[in-house]
């Protein structure tokens, strides 16, 4: 039984980091357009360039904090192999 702990504990815990990156992903996309929609409406402007800005400022940033995971990840991985 440990055994086999042993062999599902290395892709859980790569299912469970992914997992987490992707509710964080959500959330930052989701805060970024719920305060973009938030400062548009204290701004009464017809058209809706602050949700626009900060739904794709948030985009950005979330995109960004993928690519930094999945560059740590290859270099840790990297690392692993080299050992």
């Amino acid at each position: 039984m440990k055994s086999s702990q042993k062999n599902k504990s290395p892709h859980s815990n790569t299912y469970l980091k992914y997992i987490g990156l992707s509710f964080q992903l959500f959330t930052i996309i989701g805060l970024g357009t719920w305060l973009g929609w938030y400062v548009q409406q204290k701004s009464l402007m017809r058209f809706p360039v602050w949700l626009l800005l900060f739904c794709f400022l948030s985009i950005l940033v979330a995109f960004y904090q993928l690519f930094i995971s999945m560059k740590n990840d290859e270099k840790s991985e990297d690392d692993k192999k080299k050992l």
